[in-house]
């Protein structure tokens, strides 16, 4: 299963890196290339302190099919946001040294200013 819709509506959400066009080494290591969907548009990735009230928080990375600024809205260190359409889809696979890693990753339409 891919791409479940998630309700994170009881988490304050809070920007700790500001998005940022979502890049990958090449294969020479040494060099980065731009990550696109299957139609060529660029992603764009933010990263996120996730946390409820009473609770220790969890930062997360979440893939943006849309640029979040593209509307004039500024997101930097510390903003309070909310996720449009979001998603997680797991994922499982063996590393270099053999070894399972295995996690969720999140994916949203896009970021929506809070307050």
């Amino acid at each position: 299963m891919r791409n479940i819709p998630v309700n994170l509506s009881g988490y304050k959400l809070i920007v700790t890196e500001a998005p940022v066009m979502k890049t990958r080494k090449t294969d020479d290591g040494r060099t980065e290339e731009i990550v696109t969907d299957r139609e060529g548009v660029a992603l764009f990735v933010v990263s996120l302190m996730s946390k409820t009230q009473g609770e220790k928080g969890e930062e997360i990375k979440v893939t943006l099919t849309t640029d979040p600024t593209a509307q004039g809205d500024d997101f930097e260190f510390g903003s309070l946001v909310e996720l449009i359409g979001a998603t997680v889809s797991p994922y499982s696979f063996k590393n270099d040294r053999g070894e399972t890693v295995s996690g969720i990753a999140f994916k949203a339409q896009g970021l929506k200013p809070v307050g």
